[in-house]
């Protein structure tokens, strides 16, 4: 059972599917056969939805469905331990940096902010990434990939404009060339790792949860003992004894 050419997403990797647990054995099948069980017990449900509920329900469904087909042959377990053994590798990167900013919103809420949490996270990785090619001294020059999110692609491309024209708050921008680049993350490898680490920040940041972080964690950026590339920001430095916030 294998995953081989196909897009690593990792919040549709780790949900439950429930028309698996409905099927006897479904771990003892083989992986064509769990395909096949799937997709009739999915195909019962679209009927179910279609009679019972709304349009707009019956299209969430096939979107679900869609998003998950090419992992409906592993068990949560198995897609489980599939990502662990990515953050391992990604972990064991020798010549890798992560940067990450990480926002609890609430913290934001009543104060006055020139961006929205989302374009205040992406400043802050920006200049992590800036501050990193600074101190490297080796003349290198740096380059945003960016997932292809219509969404936010015009308002972080006018924001990079803004950044190179004018400067920032911390300063001028003199390490990161051109405006980020807007690439789909179903052919992109190294979009679809960033996702499973922002994925794995995220859960530990809200929950706790440290079997993918703690993988990961080794490739945040460091200068000697101090962890520079990753921040986790609750409004209230003393509020949080995460491993992120203590020093």
């Amino acid at each position: 059972m294998v995953l081989a050419d196909i897009e690593i997403h990792t919040g549709w990797m780790m949900r439950r599917y429930l028309e698996q647990e409905r099927i006897p054995d479904f771990e003892k099948l083989s992986s064509e056969d769990r395909k096949k069980a799937v997709k009739i017990e999915r195909d019962k449900d679209l009927i179910r939805i279609a009679g019972l509920k709304t349009e707009k329900q019956l299209r969430e469904a096939k979107k679900n469905y869609k998003k998950t087909e090419l992992y409906a042959h592993l068990t949560r377990s198995e897609r489980i331990e599939f990502l662990k053994e990515l953050c391992d590798l990604i972990g064991a990167w020798g010549e890798s940096r992560l940067f990450a900013y990480a926002i609890y919103k609430e913290a934001l809420k009543g104060r006055s902010h020139r961006f929205t949490p989302y374009e205040h996270a992406f400043f802050q990785v920006l200049w992590k990434f800036e501050r990193f090619l600074r101190d490297e001294s080796t003349g290198k020059m740096g380059l945003l990939v960016h997932d292809n999110n219509e969404t936010v692609s015009k308002r972080i491309t006018e924001m990079m404009y803004a950044f190179h024209k004018h400067g920032t708050l911390f300063g001028k921008i003199q390490k990161i060339i051109e405006t980020p680049l807007f690439v789909d993350s179903s052919l992109t490898g190294m979009v679809q790792i960033a996702d499973l680490c922002a994925y794995a920040i995220r859960r530990f940041c809200e929950n706790g949860e440290t079997e993918l972080f703690n993988r990961i964690h080794p490739r945040v950026h460091r200068k000697g003992f101090k962890v520079l590339g990753l921040t986790h920001y609750t409004g209230k430095k003393s509020s949080c004894s995460c491993k992120i916030c203590q020093p």
